[in-house]
């Protein structure tokens, strides 16, 4: 039974093994059309919101998922978040707690 314990402690510990501040950028990966198509709230987040936020990319690959994949280092992948089952504001407060922040507005003068 400890031993149990002791090894969901360990993968548990192991499957999370970055912090936020071990996050350089993200990238959001998912089809243009049809699986955007089905999820009207995900596809105005991809469309409309993920475009202002700081180090973050959206790339767009035909048949995806709409994924968030969190970048460390020499872009090495740390996580992928599906998408799929959120709302708008729920992918925007996804990036907010992961420490992204939207980019500073252009003032016209």
């Amino acid at each position: 039974m400890k031993v149990n314990i002791l090894f969901c402690l360990i993968f548990v510990t192991g499957a999370i093994a970055y912090e936020n501040s071990d996050i350089v950028s993200a990238r959001i990966e998912s089809c243009r059309g049809c699986s955007l198509n089905r999820l009207p709230e995900v596809k105005k987040f991809v469309l409309e919101d993920a475009p202002g936020y700081e180090r973050l990319e959206v790339k767009f690959i035909t048949g995806a998922p709409p994924e968030l994949v969190l970048l460390g280092d020499s872009d090495a992948e740390l996580e992928r978040l599906p998408l799929s089952k959120l709302n708008r504001q729920e992918c925007n407060e996804l990036l907010q707690n992961r420490g992204f922040t939207k980019k500073a507005e252009k003032s016209e003068f």
